[in-house]
This record gives structure tokens, sequence and C-alpha cells, in this order.
């Protein structure tokens, strides 16, 4: 034994602090992107059923909300709107007081160090659900893209830091980008939901907002998750129109996805850890299968190693808990 040669890998890995000095990945509560759903009415906080702790604002109540999240240390949100009333071309999207344009401007005058990030889309506001105008059965792309740059104008006037389009319409980015600047945002970033799949981990989220497909489905314009490729070539092409950021959603089922992303493209990665990942560990968790502190926190590393540089998680509240206890 004494001529054996041989690797001590553990030698770095024998106590808590010599672990911690050599780790390669760490994770911030500056990392963190939180979501709100934000509804029209008063005195509203209810759960949404399928993703237990997550819930349905009213206006009055937002401000305790983003109190808490500021007290935290997260240092930004994604805004999400439910309105009461839709229509064939999501009218409330672009309503210049809309319900999302009314939470960015309450949340930038009482809180104007959080970076405010607005979701720019018609699904949540259409009456059949889709992300675009439709005509006998089919999602018009061009038509489409003015009502999304007319979106993201109202909620740049708002207030909005960061305009973050999720339709995954042709060419929304320019159109988007092209609307900022001739109304004198050129200032405003956009965060695109670049690489955006049809998946089945959306489920939670249209219960959340309301916006599940009428007809059909999205397939025609969100990605078919068997396509690696594909990723990089709309990653491109938002790149080149204008964008500032690169979302990829889902997160753990693509982390592949994320790499190739982060390894072709030197702007912010973005990965959006949707509301189907939150509910699988939320209901393990509650059954007492798991341990939800260390899922939650093992899969937030697996995120950032796999290259993102920021997380959307609808668990970035506990995160920032458990970060502060550390």
């Amino acid at each position: 034994m004494k001529d054996l040669q041989f690797a001590r890998h553990r030698r770095l890995r024998n106590s808590a602090s010599m672990r911690s000095l050599v780790r390669e990945i760490h994770l911030h509560k500056e990392d963190l992107i939180y979501p709100i759903f934000v509804v029209e009415g008063e005195n509203i906080k209810n759960e949404v059923p399928s993703m237990p702790g997550v819930y349905h604002l009213s206006l009055d109540l937002l401000k305790e909300e983003m109190a808490e999240v500021s007290d935290l240390g997260i240092k930004s949100v994604i805004v999400f709107g439910v309105p009461k009333e839709k229509d064939e071309v999501g009218t409330q999207a672009y309503h210049e007081h809309g319900i999302v344009q009314q939470a960015i401007s309450l949340i930038k005058e009482n809180f104007p160090e959080l970076v405010v990030i607005a979701d720019t889309c018609l699904c949540q506001y259409t009456s059949h659900g889709h992300c675009g105008i439709v005509e006998e059965g089919n999602i018009l792309n061009d038509p489409t893209l003015d009502l999304l740059a007319r979106t993201a104008v109202s909620q740049a006037r708002a207030g909005a830091d960061v305009i973050a389009p999720s339709n995954m319409m042709d060419g929304f980015v320019a159109a988007i980008r092209e609307g900022l600047d001739a109304n004198g945002f050129e200032d405003v970033p956009i965060m695109s939901y670049a690489v955006k799949y049809s998946s089945a981990f959306y489920g939670p989220f249209r219960d959340a907002v309301h916006s599940s497909p009428q007809f059909g489905d999205r397939k025609t314009y969100q990605m078919d998750p068997a396509n690696r490729q594909e990723a990089i070539r709309e990653a491109e092409s938002d790149v080149m129109e204008g964008a500032d950021f690169l979302i990829v959603k889902p997160a753990l089922a693509y982390l592949d996805i994320i790499r190739d992303v982060k390894n072709n493209f030197n702007i912010p990665v973005v990965a959006y850890n949707v509301s189907g990942e939150y509910s699988m560990i939320k209901a393990a968790a509650l059954n007492g299968w798991i341990n939800e502190r260390e899922t939650v926190m093992e899969k937030m590393i697996g995120m950032k190693r796999a290259g993102t540089d920021l997380i959307i998680t609808y668990y970035a509240k506990d995160v920032a808990r458990w970060l502060n206890e550390e």
C-alpha cells in the first residue's frame, strides 16, 4: 500500500469550512426574480390551488407583499396580470390603466429600488387564450406584433424597468425594440423569452392566469421539446433584433439548452423555473417525501452550474430566507 499512488480528492471535502472554501458555484439573492400575480378588486389574497404558497393579490395588498420581498433582499420581480375582462385582441394588455400597468406604477412609486420586469404577452388577456390575434383558427404573426409593441410601450410608460416578451411570435423583439425606441424608451432593456418550449410544465401557471387555450394548443409558435439546435437559432435571432437578456423556459428539463445558450451568447441568461417544476417539489414536500429546502437549493445550484445568471422562481422568497439564515 505504501507504493500505491492515487488522488486524495476527499482532502477538499473533510469539513464544512473546506467545502465552502473550494465551492465553484454560488447562489446569491441578487440572482433571484420573484413572479407575482396581480388581480383586480380589493382585499384579495387567494392561494393558487395548484401552486401552494403562491397567491393572487389585489393592488391594495401588493405594497405589503413588496415590502416583504424587499426586506428579504430580493432585487427584482416580474409582474403578471389577471384582468376581469378579456376580448379577442387582448385590449387590457396594452390599456394605459390595465392591471399590470397599475401594479408597475404602484411598485415603482413605493419601492423604487426594485427592478420591475413586465411580462409582455396577450394570452392572459385574450378570450381565446392564445398569444396573438386569431383568424379562422390561425394565430397571425405579423398583426400581433403591433399589439405586443403597444403593450411594451404602455408598460414602460407605467415605469417598468425591463420588458419581458413571452409570446414567441417571429420578430417580436425587433417590433418591441422599435416601439420602445420610437417612444423615448431607448434605455429600457428587453428580457426575451427567447427559448420557450411547448411544455407540459406550464399547467399550474395557466391555472393561475386563466390562460389555457380555448382551442388547439401553442405548438405552432412554442418550440418542440425534442429540438436543440432550434434553440440557438431562436436565441440568435433575438440577439440580432436587440435582446438584452435571454430566457430559457422551462429550466430543469432543459439544462443542456441553458448551457448551449450560455456558451454561444455573451449576454445574461435567465432560467425560468416554471410552475410545474415548483408544484412537483411543493407537493412532494407537503407529503413528507423529500426535504424541501435541500431539494430546492440543489436545483438552484444545478441551474447556476448549467450557466444561468438569473433565475425566475416561485421559490424566490424561500430561497432568500434560507440564504439569509446561512
